[in-house]
């Protein structure tokens, strides 16, 4: 692929099999984390981007090549093998993938590189989305995103870049399936972000903050719970989503 397109402009789009279940891992990779086959399936996908950056590398195209890893959800709290855990694991973050709008199933970090043009070793602490990797991509292509309907994505270049200093994306909507469960509205003038929750999945065993029973949370049936009012958090200040708001408790 980059002997035929090194000289001209490229997509390459690598969708890795891991850290997913059953995390298949090669003989070579097994038994060689601390953290069993999730850390084997970790190790096994940091050693095929590397041959991937080493290519690139090689082949003189760092400074020219734009490149952006991250994951889809976060981790799968329900995937075990007796006691081992193998779906990762979501930090402070309350929920993990198929949860509708918890943070632990949307959350998740992204790493980007383009020597030259962005400056090494910088945080953007900005609500983002996958969704704006499409006009990132067309804009970097040098065209245009279509004008005649609604595209939900924003160039992440201005944000990169450092000419911008916020997300374009006011509000994020998180949907289970077809169903909204919960939207984020990122505060224009205060930088607060604030999270409604509208429907959120009943947790089984109901301490265990996951759906271990189903294998998986539903979007939709008698396991959801809706709220009406929504269950309000300040993200800002509450990243755990542990303490729903009120109007008592803030009249904002």
């Amino acid at each position: 692929f980059y002997f035929r397109n090194k000289h001209q402009p490229f997509l390459l789009f690598v969708s890795l099999l891991h850290v997913h279940t059953p995390l298949i891992t090669t003989e070579k990779f097994q038994g060689r984390s601390r953290h069993g086959p999730y850390g084997d399936n970790v190790e096994e996908m940091d050693w095929m981007v590397g041959r991937l950056l080493a290519v690139i590398e090689k082949e003189g195209l760092k400074n020219t090549t734009f490149i952006y890893f991250a994951s889809d959800h976060g981790g799968f709290l329900e995937a075990h093998r007796g006691n081992t855990q193998l779906g990762g694991w979501n930090g402070v973050y309350k929920g993990g993938k198929g949860m509708g709008g918890w943070e632990g199933g949307i959350r998740v970090p992204g790493i980007v590189r383009w020597p030259g043009v962005f400056p090494a070793g910088r945080t953007v602490n900005e609500p983002t989305s996958l969704m704006d990797i499409f006009p990132t991509v067309v804009t970097l292509a040098g065209g245009t995103v279509p004008q005649d309907r609604v595209i939900d994505g924003r160039s992440l270049l201005p944000l990169l870049q450092g000419t911008a200093p916020r997300s374009g994306h006011e509000f994020l909507f998180h949907y289970c399936g077809v169903f909204l469960h919960a939207v984020r509205w990122y505060h224009q003038d205060s930088s607060t972000v604030w999270k409604a929750h509208y429907a959120t999945p009943v947790f089984r065993p109901e301490t265990s903050g996951a759906c271990l029973e189903r294998g998986i949370c539903p979007c939709f049936g008698d396991d959801v719970t809706h709220h009406d009012p929504p269950l309000l958090f300040n993200l800002s200040q509450d990243p755990s989503e542990a303490h729903p708001l009120s109007a008592d408790t803030e009249p904002l």
